[in-house]
């Protein structure tokens, strides 16, 4: 199992078991009837989380985990950013024992909650920039866009941006494992290597020993040979002599 696997699975369960989260539970429920302030909580918990991934993804060293959170990110950030015409919607609602003074602030807590989801680091900041720039050329051009049409296109733009980085660092992360599979097969090759280069010099320097060897055992021999001859002649003598 990747590093990536791993976080998407912990987030996955971690999601799973909200609901037996006690003190999560307990936050939601304070809010009684109250469904602006609940989702208002709801959100800015998630918004936490989200600045916790973000941080975490700013500081991770493998390329490929940080861009599998940043993504998550910005998958968190888009649920977020649904959740905000609900809250317009609930703003307006009169809700018993809230004072009328809260009840007016509240647009202006959605438009800041706004502004704080957008500005949640994901690591794909200058697509923001650029759709900005975009947006004022075109209101002084007259050029109309499909607004209902927007999250749909940077949706499937930052999933096929997700999906062809993931796999690019995929390949990279593969591509250097396999680069460090043909060092360590090289270092043994090497060490192999020089391993029958030590072997050759030891035998060389054993070739003169063993030349010297070979020279006093054919020595020996002919003196043994010498020795049998002259024995033999001394027991023909002894036995014509008796």
């Amino acid at each position: 199992m990747t590093v990536i696997d791993i976080i998407f699975r912990v987030d996955s369960i971690c999601k799973k078991y909200d609901k037996y989260d006690v003190e999560k539970q307990r936050e939601l429920n304070a809010y009684g009837d109250d469904a602006f302030a609940r989702l208002f909580a709801a959100v800015e918990l998630e918004i936490h989380a989200a600045l916790q991934k973000s941080e975490v993804a700013s500081t991770e060293t493998n390329r490929a985990a940080a861009v599998a959170m940043n993504a998550e990110v910005r998958r968190k950030k888009a649920r977020l950013m649904d959740e905000v015409p609900k809250l317009r919607k609930l703003a307006h609602k009169k809700v018993k024992g809230v004072p009328k003074e809260e009840l007016e602030v509240r647009d202006d807590l959605v438009l800041a909650l706004e502004e704080k989801i957008k500005a949640i680091p994901d690591g794909n900041t200058s697509g923001a920039k650029h759709s900005g720039g975009w947006g004022s050329s075109s209101s002084s051009n007259n050029i109309k866009f499909d607004s209902s049409s927007d999250g749909n296109f940077e949706s499937e733009y930052f999933q096929q941006s997700e999906e062809s980085s993931q796999f690019r660092n995929e390949y990279e992360m593969r591509k250097m494992k396999q680069d460090q599979g043909l060092d360590v097969i090289s270092e043994g090759l090497d060490m192999l290597k020089n391993l029958a280069h030590d072997m050759n010099e030891e035998l060389d320097r054993q070739v003169p020993l063993i030349d010297e060897i070979d020279s006093k055992v054919d020595k020996v021999t002919d003196e043994i040979k010498n020795t049998n001859v002259r024995l033999k002649e001394t027991l023909y003598e002894h036995i014509e002599l008796s």
